[in-house]
């Protein structure tokens, strides 16, 4: 039977309005009880799963016949040198290596697995050389909690040094060769000072460069690609603000570029002969690119370089000696573009596949005739290619192998639409095996989904979800409202007092699936993680009867609770998300979708929820709350099981093969729940 937990009845006053929370005693963290509880849990689910243990290692063992164990990955040149890591078989994380060009001499920089041998976990941050490449600074995350240390490493000696900073972010910049700017988390894991630290000096005795005081805010920095500025971005959801250096005259300090202005946004901020490209949305809602001179950068001095367009948001730039690169969002697709500096003409790259991703590679040279990108599709592996950013051809560096007999051409892939409860065309991008395929809707399915802060999930391949396509299952990734996929105005109309927009649309393309008879209800599974766990929940609580089964990984579902909280990590910072609770109006509309607020007597279909004990950004208790309230009130014998990680934070299994060993795990429970 799954242990229940004890009820502590908490009363919660927050606008008149009392709430009584039982579980409000699960935050208790050094409570023996509360691990104890979670402990129990586990071991529930363990034997609750225990008759699937020979799917788990099959699935397993699948999924890593796939992968190419011993593998180097593409070589990027760097100066004199190409930098790459390699993974070896049985080896759970990669090692990072470099060769001279000059010399043919490989050198071996990092390797993780030898660090790791202290740890349960293990996260490599940044990862940055010296501008005369003799010196490597990385930095380390050994619990999941996200705060890491940075160390630096004498390549010459091969030592690493006495230097350590701890509570850092993820961000770090040389300034030169015997110094660096990096950014560090205050007590909120807000990420909000940038210090100077030269070599062989203490914390406590680096200079303060930069402080954000405004909670909402957080910081990183960066270089321009032709190392002649560094930039302190300081933004929040909806407005930014930044700071330039000048890296050949640092004795006269950071300058800001313009000051914050509540909606403005500016980012991915270039130099170029004397002149700064900055994408923003100053009167142009899904963004446009402006340049100004670096002596005078202040807003009233931008000129358009790229206009806004209606139809094309505008993501990132990357500026060359003689090219830009602009990466876009088009009709719910990426796009790219190239301008060439010297005439001014535009060229559009076209992509192979009508559905497809990509992401950039590192372009660490400033002065290059090419483009690095990783493209992949639902059917496509991961492969690096590079862009003449001259004529626009294309050149294959390496494609991602994928074992066991893979063949692409088995694999169909299809952009199909739901119209919303508002007319809204909601895309939803499918793959599935084509001698697989019923046409009677009863196709197992498993629908995922994000749809918040405007992150996109663009339809990429992986090679994990092989093992369910392989078993007969359509896979579906629904483009909902939240995200940026159609624009800026799609993610507008997907937060704050529209957040149900998310849930909706979920909804509408769920039952699109069963209209068009992908599927049915009894084969439908559903997955989010995170805030696409607060999509879980939401959905469950309005519409379980369209499900047989959900996972919902780290789930943010007692958003209620969480946003009134703003000693916890991240919360002030996402009140320009949801909205601030502390305001009637935020707090009666949060309150009515909040997950765990929402639990009510009815059936519910199986759910699996997963959490982590270090976890900063969803804390293990939402998720342990949410599930001992549905094991009260659920009104079925659906299987309702918590699995908490009891070493790791919000990303799970830190090496390679202890994440497979997870995935097999929820697709056992998939499998198993659909009686497949």
């Amino acid at each position: 039977m799954n242990p229940k937990a004890k009820k502590i009845p908490h009363n919660i006053t927050t606008h008149g309005h009392s709430r009584i929370d039982n579980y409000y005693w699960l935050k208790e963290k050094e409570n023996p009880e509360v691990i104890t509880y979670l402990n129990a849990q586990n071991d529930y689910t363990e034997k609750a799963m225990s008759h699937t243990k020979s799917l788990q290692e099959e699935l397993y063992k699948e999924m890593r016949a796939r992968i190419k164990e011993t593998d180097i990955s593409a070589p990027v040149k760097h100066d004199n040198y190409e930098y790459y890591h390699k993974t070896f078989e049985g080896k759970q994380y990669p090692s990072y290596w470099r060769k001279n060009l000059a010399k043919e001499q490989e050198e071996l920089l990092l390797d993780l697995n030898e660090l790791a041998k202290d740890f349960e976990y293990l996260k490599l941050g940044v990862f940055k050389i010296s501008p005369n490449h003799k010196l490597l600074a990385f930095s380390l995350d050994t619990n999941g909690y996200e705060n890491y240390s940075i160390h630096v490493k004498d390549l010459e000696t091969n030592q690493i040094l006495e230097d350590r900073l701890e509570r850092t972010n993820y961000s770090l910049e040389w300034a030169d060769n015997t110094s660096f700017y990096y950014s560090k988390n205050g007590e909120t894991m807000r990420s909000e000072w940038v210090y100077r630290h030269s070599l062989a000096d203490k914390q406590e005795d680096d200079l303060e460069v930069f402080h954000e005081q405004d909670e909402l805010y957080n910081v990183y920095i960066k270089k321009t690609k032709d190392s002649n500025y560094l930039i302190i971005q300081s933004g929040s959801i909806e407005s930014s603000e930044a700071h330039a250096l000048s890296l050949k005259e640092q004795s006269l300090g950071f300058r800001i570029i313009q000051r914050r202005i509540k909606g403005l946004e500016y980012f991915s901020i270039e130099h170029r002969d004397g002149k700064f490209y900055i994408v923003n949305n100053d009167n142009a809602k899904n963004f446009k690119v402006s340049v100004v001179d670096r002596q005078n950068p202040h807003k009233e001095n931008w000129q358009d370089f790229i206009t806004t367009r209606n139809n094309v948001k505008i993501d990132k730039i990357e500026v060359f000696k003689d090219y830009m690169a602009i990466a876009e969002r088009k009709n719910g697709l990426q796009a790219l573009e190239i301008i060439h500096f010297s005439d001014k003409r535009i060229l559009e790259i076209k992509f192979p596949e009508p559905v497809y991703a990509i992401r950039p590679e590192a372009n660490p040279e400033f002065k290059t005739e090419s483009l690095r990108i990783n493209y992949s599709s639902l059917t496509t592996p991961p492969s690096i290619y590079e862009i003449n950013l001259k004529t626009g051809s294309w050149q294959l560096i390496k494609e991602t192998e994928v074992l066991a007999g893979f063949d692409k051409n088995d694999y169909q892939s299809e952009r199909i639409f739901a119209i919303g409860h508002d007319g809204a065309k909601i895309p939803i991008s499918i793959v599935y095996k084509k001698d697989l395929l019923k046409s009677d809707g009863s196709n197992p399915t498993l629908l995922y989904g994000y749809g918040s802060y405007g992150y996109s999930i663009d339809p990429s391949f992986s090679s994990m979800y092989l093992s369910l396509i392989s078993r007969g299952f359509v896979l579906a990734y629904a483009h909902i409202r939240g995200s940026s996929t159609m624009g800026r105005a799609w993610y507008e109309s997907g937060k704050y007092l529209k957040k149900k927009n998310t849930f909706k649309d979920f909804i509408s393309c769920a039952k699109e699936l069963i209209k068009k008879k992908y599927t049915n209800p009894s084969k439908l599974a559903i997955e989010g993680r995170s805030a696409g766990g607060l999509l879980m929940g939401a959905t469950l609580n309005m519409a379980p009867e369209l499900f047989k089964a959900a996972i919902a990984g780290v789930p943010f579902v007692d958003v209620v609770t969480t946003m009134l909280d703003e000693s916890l990590p991240l919360t002030v910072g996402e009140f320009e998300e949801w909205g601030n609770p502390k305001e009637k109006e935020y707090y009666d509309y949060i309150l009515s979708y909040s997950p765990y607020d929402n639990v009510a007597a009815k059936d519910y279909p199986n759910i699996l929820i997963t959490a982590g004990l270090n976890d900063p950004r969803v804390h293990y208790w939402e998720p342990a709350k949410w599930a001992a309230k549905l094991t009260e009130l659920k009104t079925n014998n659906s299987r309702l099981l918590l699995k908490t990680n009891m070493g790791a934070g919000h990303g799970g299994a830190s090496g390679r093969y202890d994440y497979l060993i997870e995935k097999a795990f929820e697709f056992a429970f998939i499998l198993d729940s659909l009686e497949i």
